[in-house]
């Protein structure tokens, strides 16, 4: 089974593992991961700049059972996605919390643990506990800072990693300024960490704990409890209460929808949801209602200045897109250039320096605007185990055009060049089985129409245009279009051929591609019948947003995208080099 295969079964989400940080532009920030041999994996979201005379400040947060990574930071919704993306938004929180506090340096570090489950991978490993010490310092140890302190969270399955830590320490480290179990407290003891829960509480005046939970006793889920007779948070929380209340006054009062303790000698405090109608409440406690962001800013000066928690989401402005299915589209300016305009321009210039002219004008965004907005197409499929998929890519409507939604041309260029562009908005050229598939989803499909003269010539590019142009009539511009140009697509015979074009498609109205898969025409031939569709580099495989080329490569996945085998160069490389994927969360 492949590596790609096993982690999409899993809900994980291959990221990309680079030395160097990746961006995310809209925030400021910059994402990095690490990979330890015993099977955590981390992945920092930091600010762009980290300023070392500033304080710094690490939250860690490890992710709940079942979840990975990227679930556990966050998406925003888009069709197909899977839902886990939508339950937390761990970094959104975060990003928020540094809107909050200017004046240091705020680093998420997220956790997971091998197989998605932090309990059981703290029973695989025989120190654990030290290992979770030992990855933490070591993780804090990397930022600079005056002074360089942490957070310790966890939601669910993932306050093992936090009570692996407070195993691990003789005292708690003054450096720890605070520790978040967000109804995720089940594995308290009394004997192995109320003492020095306490003692860290009462020696260290900065110190703080947050306890999130609600009443899960009677909760049922198909008709079973969801925890047994001692188990739960709930029974945790009071446990931990009771113990406390042995060296501290305890007080209850009523906060919103919870109850909230707290003690007169530390900074502890307990908020318990009495969940009347028991509701599942779990992963609502994090995301719906606020909980890792009420829980950084209790007892600061920020508490309360964001929102409450409880809900709505306060955060929600600071939720992107999956950075894979972002286009990288330049905005043309106020005065773009007309189609008709660039095209009489290049007429009478060479291939290159037509080309030079035409990559300068798309890079500068000069693109009608209808081509920017991708269609869904989504393929049905089994992979060569036969296991059944849901996989959607998202296509350029039409093919590459220049100019206005007003005044535009489809340009037909060579394969080098699409694959520049390709790279620079962030897509990828199809495979035929992709074209097949755009053609079945098409929504206005034309009889292609042949031209024999000057096949090469701009002129018969702009004529071929203008006939294509009356055969749409009045069909809405940003429609799914076919029929109308042969595709430039990427194979496994690219390969083989590198100073080739491989071509495909120009379907009739019964489906039948006029052209068959070639690479006849080496890459320098361009005329008037070839067609640059782009797709995105993203594709959501079973709800999960993947880099298409990860799916190419599989030996098991690549079905659904590809009916000649696994495509492991998916692109046109004479003269170019690929750029990695962009990542981020």
């Amino acid at each position: 089974m492949s590596i790609l295969l096993l982690t999409l079964l899993a809900g994980c989400l291959p990221i990309r593992a680079s030395d160097a940080p990746s961006g995310t532009p809209q925030f400021q920030e910059r994402v990095y991961e690490e990979k330890t041999s015993v099977g955590i994996r981390i992945v920092y979201n930091a600010p762009l700049r980290i300023y070392p005379d500033r304080p710094t400040l690490v939250v860690f947060y490890a992710t709940p059972n079942g979840n990975t990574i990227e679930q556990t930071m966050g998406y925003e919704v888009s069709a197909g996605l899977d839902w886990h993306y939508d339950i937390q938004h761990v970094v959104a929180q975060v990003r928020r919390f540094r809107e909050l506090d200017k004046k240091r340096n705020i680093i998420l570090a997220c956790m997971e643990a091998e197989n998605l489950n932090w309990p059981r991978w703290c029973k695989s490993q025989e120190s654990s506990d030290e290992i979770i010490r030992d990855t933490i310092e070591h993780a804090l140890n990397q930022f600079p800072g005056d002074p360089v302190t942490a957070i310790l969270a966890a939601h669910s399955g993932g306050g093992s990693m936090i009570f692996g830590f407070i195993n691990a320490c003789h005292q708690l480290p003054g450096w720890v300024e605070r520790i978040v179990f967000l109804d995720a407290n089940y594995a308290y003891s009394d004997q192995q960490h109320g003492d020095k829960l306490v003692s860290w509480l009462s020696n260290n005046p900065q110190a703080c704990l947050v306890v999130l939970a609600y009443d899960d006793r009677r909760v049922t889920l198909d008709g079973k409890t969801v925890v047994g007779r001692t188990g739960g948070t709930y029974r945790a929380t009071h446990r931990m209460l009771n113990r406390f209340e042995k060296c501290s006054i305890l007080s209850r009062k009523r906060s919103g929808a919870f109850d909230l303790y707290t003690f007169r000698d530390y900074k502890a405090y307990f908020w318990v949801h009495p969940n009347p109608e028991n509701k599942i409440l779990h992963t609502a406690l994090v995301g719906e209602m606020n909980g890792l962001l009420h829980a950084l800013t209790v007892d600061t000066e920020f508490d309360g200045r964001w929102g409450r928690l409880g809900g709505p989401r306060a955060y929600t402005e600071w939720i992107q897109p999956p950075p894979i299915l972002q286009l990288s589209i330049p905005k043309h300016g106020k005065h773009p250039h007309g189609g008709s305009e660039i095209m009489r321009r290049v007429s009478s210039m060479s291939l290159t320096e037509r080309e030079n002219v035409l990559e300068s004008e798309l890079l500068r965004g000069n693109i009608p605007d209808f081509l920017t907005k991708f269609k869904s197409i989504q393929v049905h499929g089994k992979d060569l185990s036969g296991r059944e998929h849901v996989l959607i890519f998202f296509a350029m409507p039409d093919y590459l055009a220049i100019g206005t939604d007003s005044d535009y041309c489809r340009v037909p260029m060579t394969p080098v060049l699409a694959q520049r562009i390709a790279d620079q908005f962030n897509c990828t050229l199809p495979t035929r089985k992709m074209v097949d598939e755009i053609h079945r989803a098409a929504s206005i499909k034309l009889e292609p129409r042949a031209l024999t003269q000057n096949r090469e010539s701009v002129k018969t590019f702009i004529e071929h245009n203008s006939i294509i142009e009356t055969l749409r009539g009045k069909a809405p511009l940003g429609s799914l279009i076919s029929g109308i140009k042969k595709d430039v697509v990427i194979t496994p015979l690219i390969e083989q051929r590198p100073d080739h074009v491989a071509i495909y498609g120009w379907h009739k109205l019964d489906g039948t591609p006029i052209q068959p898969l070639t690479t006849v025409h080496i890459n320098s031939y361009v005329d008037y019948s070839h067609g640059v569709r782009l797709v995105k580099r993203g594709v959501l495989v079973d709800g999960n947003p993947v880099d298409i080329r990860e799916v190419l490569a599989d030996p098991i996945l690549h079905p659904l995208v590809s009916d000649e085998g696994p495509i492991k160069r998916p692109y046109y490389w004479a003269g170019y080099h690929p750029r990695s994927a962009p990542s981020g969360h």
